[in-house]
């Protein structure tokens, strides 16, 4: 019988509506009342009853735009799947069903209003709880592919969020915070984050909320508590894995951080990296795609991996064209209207600002470091990232590990938790991005190793590998290699 419960919770009340596909009604509480009829901090709930939580049931995860009440493109759950996985056929093995319930909802104390929360609740339980990051403004159904597929057929409980925003609805040019898609683009589009009361700020708070709010569920519902809580996240969610094992140890018993945003007032940082790539991509297109030419060069001294160019149909397809008209501008755009709202930004242009420059003419140092990733971390965390990544260059990884190191060394007389970076040679920020450029690397096996490599060495005391460079076509070594960073950031 496949049952779906929709909840609207009103203080210590609940209108319950029970929709029945097929089959008889019990007068007997179901598991889905059981867990809901003890939250009161969810609103908008929907239950279901599910026969596989993964994502091989096309029921796991909801079309595009499937919340009415909200405009085209806040909720895009199917997109943000797809964003952060690996085309098929390498996408996470399903090896049969999982079933369990589910729960989508809102979190009710949220005074924006956009704070979503997805629950997995596998009956395989294995006593232990996953908390998932969000990359970009994705939803909390951006992990699907990457990371609930692979958890939940381990018998984890999984909890995912949205960093407490919705994604984004269409705009114009007259609209103040209002970004275009890319630099030829007419479309602007006004992302929720911008907006006021949003500050980055609630990404970290929302990923102890689903933690908390996930134990919970878990108490509930298998009627014991959780033995070990993980959290993992790719990207921005990578971020939010970074702030749980540095603020949240309570919550956490340890991460992996897959290719996360580096947030700190000094440089590198995306409004550090960003501008002079966006600034000097014309010109090297008018060069002819010279990698010998002064804007190739300038782009690659602020940070970034080389080029890689192809033809199809007579056109030159560079990876650096991808990011320049799908990732660098917008991306700029967000965290500029966010984090220095005076700059202008089509006026002024995005190429042409300059970080350093800023830190005297606006708050943008002051707002970075308020949400800004410290390297004291509390509980193991495991970075991995992409040599080839084009997004948040490599050096944001290193220069994160380098804050850990600093970090470990002002307490020195205190044991301080392990810290591996894994860099994959020639891995980029974007798995698709293989199908044009198959020297690129996928990330995703090696950031699902590294998973069962911590939970090894939390549970069971083994020994982390070391930080290395994983060589195309190998693994996480016990005796890489090549220990510490990869030489090259881009080998043949």
């Amino acid at each position: 019988m496949y049952c779906s419960f929709h909840f609207r919770w009103a203080g210590a009340a609940a209108l319950v509506v029970l929709t029945i596909s097929h089959g008889t009604v019990s007068t007997a509480p179901s598991r889905c009342e059981q867990v809901l009829f003890r939250f009161n901090t969810l609103v908008d709930v929907t239950c279901t009853e599910s026969a596989d939580l993964t994502t091989a049931n096309p029921l796991t995860t909801p079309a595009n735009n499937a919340i009415a009440a909200l405009p085209q493109f806040a909720f895009t759950p199917q997109t943000d799947r797809d964003t952060i996985a690996p085309d098929p056929p390498h996408r996470t093995p399903i090896a049969g069903p999982v079933p369990g319930i589910q729960i989508n909802a809102r979190v009710a104390e949220d005074p924006q209003g956009q704070a979503r929360i997805l629950m997995r609740l596998p009956d395989n339980w294995n006593g232990k709880l996953v908390v998932a990051g969000a990359s970009g403004t994705r939803s909390e159904f951006n992990g699907d592919f990457v990371w609930s597929d692979y958890v939940v057929q381990k018998g984890y409980a999984y909890v995912s969020q949205n960093k407490g925003t919705l994604n984004f609805v269409l705009s114009n040019a007259a609209d103040s915070t209002a970004c275009r898609l890319n630099p030829s683009s007419t479309t602007f589009v006004h992302f929720y984050d911008d907006d006021p009361g949003m500050p980055f700020t609630r990404w970290a708070t929302f990923m102890a909320e689903a933690a908390r709010l996930g134990r919970a569920a878990v108490q509930i519902h298998y009627g014991r508590e959780v033995q070990h809580t993980y959290a993992v996240g790719t990207s921005n969610g990578g971020y939010q894995v970074r702030r749980a094992v540095e603020s949240y140890p309570e919550l956490f018993d340890g991460g992996v951080d897959w290719e996360g945003t580096f947030v700190e007032a000094a440089i590198p940082n995306l409004l550090s990296t960003l501008p002079p790539a966006l600034l000097n991509y014309p010109d090297y297109v008018a060069s002819g795609f010279d990698p010998h030419s002064t804007a190739a060069k300038n782009i690659l001294a602020a940070g970034y991996p080389p080029d890689l160019t192809t033809a199809e149909g007579g056109t030159t397809i560079s990876l650096w064209g991808l990011h320049y008209m799908q990732f660098w501008e917008v991306t700029m755009c967000q965290w500029q209207k966010r984090l220095d709202p005076a700059y202008n930004t089509y006026g002024g242009g995005l190429g042409n600002y300059v970080y350093v420059n800023r830190l005297s003419a606006s708050n943008v140092g002051e707002n970075l470091v308020v949400f800004s990733t410290t390297g004291h971390i509390r509980r193991p965390l495991i970075t991995v990232a992409g040599t080839m990544d084009a997004l948040l260059p490599i050096d944001n990884a290193r220069a994160y590990a380098r804050r850990v190191a600093a970090a470990a060394r002002e307490n020195a007389n205190k044991e301080a938790p392990a810290y591996r970076l894994y860099e994959v040679q020639n891995g980029n920020h974007i798995e698709t991005f293989k199908l044009t450029f198959p020297q690129l690397e996928l990330i995703q096996p090696h950031a699902q190793h590294a998973f069962d490599l911590l939970i090894s060495a939390i549970e069971n005391h083994a020994e982390l590998p070391p930080s290395q460079c994983i060589p195309r076509g190998s693994t996480i070594d016990k005796n890489p290699p090549q220990p510490g960073h990869c030489t090259n950031l881009l080998v043949p």
